[in-house]
């Protein structure tokens, strides 16, 4: 009894992994569940998989407003950029959708181009009836994503810009 107790201890303790007998064992199982994941993977629609990237995506934006860190890359472009391509095969056909040029959504989605108010007013619009099925999806998100990316630019650049503008401010002074 003691062996069995040592041995089990053992392989707790070694991560080794006592349900399988033989590596034959393992492989088979690992291959009965691939085929159960691939089976259920074809019965599932593709408005069940747009729905559940659609979710992946509202909670991936839930996290970034509500996480503390700031992060300099630009999360709205990647957002809008995985929006579309859940929802889009091709760019041109959501520009032509929210009645903008092609080449303007080019532009905002490579940050060569800032967004107008406009845009966010028909994106606003768009997600919301997209979002629809989705509870929770709140449609100020996507101007939350890009102001946010604004502020950690802004802070994240404070060494470029603070001097210079520094020396151009009077301050009164205190005694």
């Amino acid at each position: 009894m003691t062996t069995k107790k040592t041995t089990l201890l053992n392989t707790v303790e070694y991560g080794v992994d006592a349900r399988y007998n033989s590596q034959e064992e393992k492989q088979n199982d690992a291959q009965l569940l691939m085929q159960a994941r691939k089976d259920r993977m074809a019965r599932t629609s593709e408005q069940d998989i747009m729905r559940a990237k659609l979710m992946q995506l509202k909670l991936q934006i839930d996290e970034y407003l509500n996480s503390a860190e700031s992060d300099v890359q630009h999360q709205f472009t990647s957002f809008l950029n995985t929006y579309i391509n859940t929802i889009y095969e091709k760019q041109q056909q959501f520009a032509q959708d929210l009645d903008i040029t092609p080449v303007s959504l080019s532009q905002i989605l490579n940050n060569h181009r800032e967004p107008k108010e406009e845009f966010f007013k028909k994106l606003m619009i768009h997600s919301e009836r997209i979002f629809k099925a989705i509870k929770g999806f709140h449609k100020q998100s996507w101007y939350q994503v890009y102001y946010r990316d604004k502020i950690n630019e802004t802070m994240a650049h404070q060494d470029e810009w603070r001097e210079e503008l520094e020396k151009k401010i009077k301050f009164p002074a205190f005694s």
